[in-house]
């Protein structure tokens, strides 16, 4: 017998509907325009150090008969950059540790600047594979301008006042043509812009202008759980994110906010189907072996996601210890923090990686020994695979004073009968 796991409570989900593309601006609008306040939004971004004097201008608009919200950030000099055409607005070169300590510098919460950090890491990830540099190297053009900034941070504010639990977009429509940035011409997409999209179902030439930035980009890469064209939901509300051009088609960002039905017995959901993580490695071979396993737990203790160590040998035939981290931007500070302070290590390597995976999900099998948490592991909404919990199986065997088998065997014989 199987018990299907409860929602209690309601699941908020936001969707991104980018059939239109998507920009940082369009993003802060369509944000705005399902009902995060406008004063508070301007609150908390008065809370970023930067020389540059900048404020909003938000104002309620139409598109093709779609009424809709409008953002642009007025520089002192009172003109209003367009993200929407971000290759032609006014250039400002900063770099990736510019931008992030700006943002840590500032008195946002931890949540914000955390994922703030994020988008600006994919883009500066992206550059850098793009112009074939480090990313401390990497200078931002026309994402470190003020209105690109204003527009990540702001759109990480509106996320954290939204509180959603589950984000969720649309294969995400790029354009076509060329665009003019400060190299010259260059193709649509923007090099910057096929790179963080990697791995991520996208549409093109539905009008040969540019329709996704490396803003609006990197926002999707940091913040969504599931790609899909999918309405698995129920619509709340609807918002609108207006861009500056007047087009065929609208130009418009559309996000909805929706929830799952409570009465509806789902899945419990632990992962989705993609995710970008990052792993660094560093080369050990004048540590004591001891050392290895405390590093390890206090690695997993500050986030880590897998800690895996292989036999290399170096230089000169001298045998060392490969230590591999995989984790999540936010958890990389601690994590550094954690080499260099417990081991020998005097520098590190870090790379961005794709994860994909299958989706896991829980159920609970009813043995005569007790109940067991089976793990289904689905691709494309059938389950391909199943795992009875170590765990708990070792723990029924202890308990019942049985061999460990003797609970398996068991799992899969209410598995048969069902």
């Amino acid at each position: 017998m199987e018990e299907m796991i409860s929602v209690g409570d309601l699941m908020k989900v936001l969707y991104y509907d980018c059939f239109a593309g998507i920009s940082g601006d369009m993003n802060l609008g369509a944000l705005v325009d399902l009902g995060v306040d406008v004063e508070f939004l301007k609150e908390e971004l008065s809370k970023i150090n930067m020389d540059d004097a900048f404020h909003l201008e938000v104002y309620k608009g139409m598109k093709n008969g779609i009424s809709g919200t409008k953002v642009d950030v007025v520089l002192g000099d009172n003109h209003a950059h367009k993200m929407d055409d971000h290759h032609e607005h006014h250039h400002h070169e900063r770099n990736y540790k510019t931008i992030k300590d700006i943002i840590e510098s500032s008195a946002l919460s931890s949540k914000v600047k955390a994922l703030s950090i994020k988008m600006f890491y994919e883009v500066a990830l992206a550059e850098g594979k793009v112009h074939n540099k480090a990313i401390e190297e990497v200078h931002f053009h026309e994402v470190g301008a003020v209105d690109s900034i204003i527009d990540i941070i702001g759109s990480a504010i509106c996320l954290e006042v939204l509180n959603v639990d589950y984000i969720m977009s649309s294969s995400i429509q790029l354009g076509g043509g060329f665009v003019q940035c400060q190299h010259g011409k260059i193709p649509v997409p923007a090099p910057a812009t096929t790179e963080i999209l990697k791995g991520i179902p996208v549409k093109m030439g539905l009008v040969e202008k540019e329709m996704t930035t490396p803003t609006g980009a990197a926002i999707l890469k940091a913040t969504v759980d599931k790609f899909t064209d999918i309405h698995d939901f129920v619509i709340e509300k609807t918002g609108y994110g207006l861009g500056t051009r007047t087009l065929d088609i609208p130009n418009v960002l559309r996000v909805y906010l929706g929830e799952f039905i409570e009465s509806q017995e789902v899945e419990h959901y632990e992962t989705c189907e993609y995710d970008q993580q990052i792993m660094i490695e560093t080369n050990i071979d004048d540590m004591n072996a001891e050392l290895f396993n405390y590093i390890e737990e206090r690695l997993f203790e500050q986030g880590a996601l897998d800690v895996y160590k292989t036999p290399i040998i170096m230089k000169k035939g001298r045998p060392a210890i490969q230590l591999s981290i995989l984790m999540k931007l936010e958890q990389r500070s601690a994590i550094l923090e954690t080499i260099f302070n417990e081991s020998t290590s005097g520098g590190v390597r870090e790379y961005s990686v794709t994860k994909h995976m299958m989706t896991k999900s829980y159920r609970v099998v009813k043995t005569l020994y007790g109940d067991v948490q089976v793990k289904d592991y689905s691709r494309n909404g059938q389950v391909i695979k199943s795992k009875a919990e170590y765990e708990v199986c070792a723990r029924l065997a202890k308990e019942h004073k049985v061999p460990i088998q003797t609970i398996y065997d068991a799992v899969n014989l209410e598995e048969k009968s069902r």
